[in-house]
């Protein structure tokens, strides 16, 4: 019987340190359950902050994507204006050449103003001269006329005689 009890004492003993264990494990079941719980937050926490990050990044991409857009507008925009600033140096320079043309043009047709002024006066001049010459033709033929009548009067008269 003492073995018995030496028996149920070493059970006992085993069954107060399976029971301590049991308490130990549980205890650790118990810290590992609430390290789980907090990991499964932090994995939560984490996965709700990646989806952030990726609408972010999604949200980064697409202005990214405005702004290369817009830069390759902008250097549409460059390159257009280049163009027309060549463009618009072609038409000044094209412009000034018309503006000296046109100077050109006004001094020779200021000269031909003067040519003709000059002109119209030799005109002038030589109508009046051909109008006195009329006049003496006119007059010179008149004279003519009266002294032929009279150089056949003459004629008639001396016939006569």
């Amino acid at each position: 019987m003492d073995k018995i009890r030496e028996r149920m004492n070493a059970l006992r003993v085993e069954a107060d340190e399976a029971q301590s264990q049991v308490e130990e494990l549980k205890a650790k079941i118990k810290a590992l359950e609430q390290e789980n719980l907090a990991k499964e937050q932090e994995i939560t926490s984490l996965t709700h902050r990646n989806q952030l990050l990726e609408a972010e990044v999604e949200k980064v991409e697409g202005n990214i994507k405005e702004y290369k857009d817009k830069a390759d507008v902008s250097a549409q925009h460059d390159t257009q204006n280049e163009a027309l600033q060549r463009r618009l140096q072609l038409l000044e320079e094209e412009a000034e050449e018309a503006d000296k043309n046109l100077r050109e043009t006004n001094e020779k047709l200021r000269q031909t103003d003067v040519k003709a002024g000059h002109y119209e006066r030799k005109v002038q001049a030589l109508e009046a001269s051909n109008s006195q010459w009329e006049t003496k033709y006119e007059e010179m033929a008149k004279k003519y006329a009266d002294l032929q009548k009279d150089l056949h009067e003459l004629e008639v008269s001396i016939s006569n005689v």
